[in-house]
């Protein structure tokens, strides 16, 4: 089972983390909003997908915010773990999907083996602490509803097949 944990101001986010649970199966995931399960349930999970949105300059959501310290302290060594970053490229073109990049961080540095990196091509942006060191991919699935909604059902799609074998072999 893979815990799907999304936080979600506007929707978009949880819009988002529920075309993942369709995509992947509704019978093979478990939806978790962190503003009412917090991360205690995680402990339960070894395959994890954490969605959220970057907000304002740089800024983590709040719901995240809320939990922020606690994956701190939080031990992610025999978990896997996807992203799922949502943003606005052109409006925040110099934050684009910070705030997965730097849950990403977090998480890394507490063990987790991350799976679900994407590629940056198509995107147009000034900076993002969520591109991986070769700069050539995200560190997991970068959406944007603010500029290319056209294009969200379609990556969610491609993205899931993509991350299937590390959840399901």
């Amino acid at each position: 089972m893979v815990a799907i944990v999304y936080g979600s101001t506007t929707g978009n986010t949880e819009d988002a983390a529920n075309k993942i649970h369709q995509y992947l199966g509704s019978d093979k995931t478990e939806l978790f909003d962190v503003k009412d399960a917090g991360l205690a349930a995680l402990e339960y999970f070894d395959k994890l997908i954490f969605a959220l949105p970057t907000w304002d300059y740089g800024e983590v959501q709040a719901d995240w915010q809320d939990v922020w310290d606690e994956i701190d302290t939080t031990d992610f060594s025999n978990k896997t773990v996807a992203f799922v970053g949502m943003g606005d490229q052109f409006a925040y073109a110099e934050w684009f999907q910070d705030a997965m990049g730097m849950l990403h961080e977090k998480v890394v540095a507490k063990g987790a083996k991350v799976v679900g990196h994407w590629p940056v091509t198509s995107y147009e942006f000034d900076a993002s602490k969520a591109l991986t060191e070769n700069k050539e991919t995200f560190v997991g699935l970068a959406l944007d509803d603010d500029c290319q909604p056209e294009l969200t059902e379609q990556r969610v799609k491609e993205w899931c097949e993509q991350i299937k074998p590390a959840f399901f072999g």
